[in-house]
């Protein structure tokens, strides 16, 4: 990905400064278990697809290519 211009974001819950030139950006989330730790992670990863998207100009309520699950007569 980089290679082709693109910027990584790294998601992590330790505060390590050996993964710092790892990625552009680091999001240090905080410590959970590790049954609940998808769901922490899920959230962010979330917000950041939305903002990305937002910030491409994409419509982000009207999604393309999305078959419609209600027939309206």
């Amino acid at each position: 990905m980089e290679s082709r211009g693109g910027k990584t974001i790294l998601l992590t819950d330790q505060a390590d400064t050996s993964i710092e030139s790892a990625a552009h950006r680091i999001l240090v989330l905080p410590k959970a278990s590790h049954f609940l730790t998808p769901v922490v992670l899920t959230i962010p990863l979330q917000l950041l697809a939305y903002q990305i998207a937002v910030h491409r100009g994409t419509d982000v309520d009207q999604p393309r290519n999305l078959a419609k699950s209600v027939t309206v007569e």
